[in-house]
């Protein structure tokens, strides 16, 4: 990941204006309206957000072109593999298609609540258009993972009622989404505006309640669960496609977490002990939420996983998600009991659970694998 000081463009003093040509007019109110890049601001901004450059956040366009690299479609990936498993009466135990049809439960709903809370919420409050731009991106990852959710759920022949109502029928992923919502519902109200001290920490709230929570933290678990069964070579399209939309979701995080310590630099007013202390509490929630979860979908040790691992490993990421916003880890001492996750979590290219190797994301359907 880009680390925080070098996204950060440091705004250069304004140059002297060349002379003007023998013959031509420049009027100088026309010239003096132009955006520089030292008045852009990530919230409340008086610089036109129409106007991509020039320059300041740079960092998130950095950040956009890396995600348009990353793209790809569900469809690619073959799932007749996956459809002959779930069919075989002697393919799966019971314990592994309830991991399955837990995760796409959640998921099914979760990625569509993300992009409600970008399109509807929080891109009408950013005023930077580089970060803009990210969030346009990140809307349709949004969808095509949501996306991706259905075509394994119509590849399977799972009954789509019962999966796209786990949401409200699940009370372990009924209370996540539910810890969720109230930090749409206050961006997605047509009278909130930021700037104020209240708003301005409402709108900080939510976004790391999305980039370190929901994305950082919500969708470990599942991300874990598939991609162990992927490690045994089973359902390994689903793992796959898992598999992109976990490196998605590693840069959305990673977007936000620059996009939180930017706002924080340009208002560290915001950063008050009081909030800190809020945000404590809401990772406290969120990791007590997750292992609910955990323990929901794995109720006994299958694929060399139990649910009391997952305690460390939420632990775990907390703490890196705490530290990434410049705050101190809430759990000392803990480790990681997955350290195989690391090499997906960080974009790396390294060898993958399907032994073969992503080379480099392209476009399309233009996926180079050796």
């Amino acid at each position: 990941m880009l680390s925080f000081d070098d996204d950060i463009i440091t705004p250069k003093p304004a140059q002297p204006a060349a002379p003007a040509a023998q013959g031509a007019t420049a009027p100088a109110a026309a010239t003096s309206n132009r955006v520089r890049a030292a008045d852009k601001r990530v919230i409340n901004g008086t610089t036109d957000v129409n106007q991509l450059v020039p320059f300041k956040h740079k960092w998130a366009w950095e950040k956009y072109l890396a995600q348009c690299a990353n793209h790809w479609m569900p469809q690619e990936v073959n799932m007749q593999r996956d459809i002959e498993l779930w069919k075989s009466p002697n393919g799966l135990t019971e314990d592994e298609r309830r991991i399955v049809k837990r995760n796409l439960g959640f998921f099914v709903t979760a990625d569509s609540l993300a992009a409600n809370n970008i399109v509807l919420g929080t891109y009408r409050q950013i005023t930077s258009p580089e970060c803009r731009q990210f969030l346009l991106r990140q809307a349709f990852d949004e969808a095509i993972h949501t996306h991706a959710y259905q075509y394994i759920v119509e590849s399977l022949g799972l009954e789509e009622g019962e999966v796209f109502n786990a949401y409200q029928e699940i009370k372990s992923i009924r209370d996540k989404d539910q810890f969720l919502i109230p930090f749409i519902d206050v961006l997605t109200d047509p009278e909130f505006k930021t700037g104020t001290q209240l708003t301005d920490q409402q709108l900080l709230r939510s976004i790391i309640v999305f980039a370190c929570i929901m994305e950082g933290l919500f969708f470990y678990v599942g991300f874990v669960q598939i991609l162990a069964l992927g490690r045994q070579n089973k359902m390994t399209g689903a793992a796959e496609q898992y598999q992109y939309i976990l490196r998605d979701e590693s840069m959305h995080c990673n977007f936000g977490i620059d996009l939180i310590n930017t706002i924080k630099q340009e208002n560290p007013q915001l950063w008050t002990e009081e909030f800190k202390n809020e945000i404590y509490d809401l990772f406290k929630k969120a990791v007590e939420l997750e292992y609910a979860y955990a323990e929901d979908t794995m109720p006994r040790g299958v694929l060399g996983l139990n649910a009391s691992q997952f305690k460390e490993y939420l632990r775990f990421i907390a703490n890196r998600r705490l530290q990434q916003i410049g705050l101190e880890a809430m759990f000392p001492g803990v480790n990681n009991p997955f350290p195989w996750m690391s090499e997906m979590i960080d974009l790396k290219k390294e060898k993958n659970f399907f032994e073969t190797r992503v080379t480099e994301y392209q476009t399309g359907g233009a996926l180079s694998w050796d």
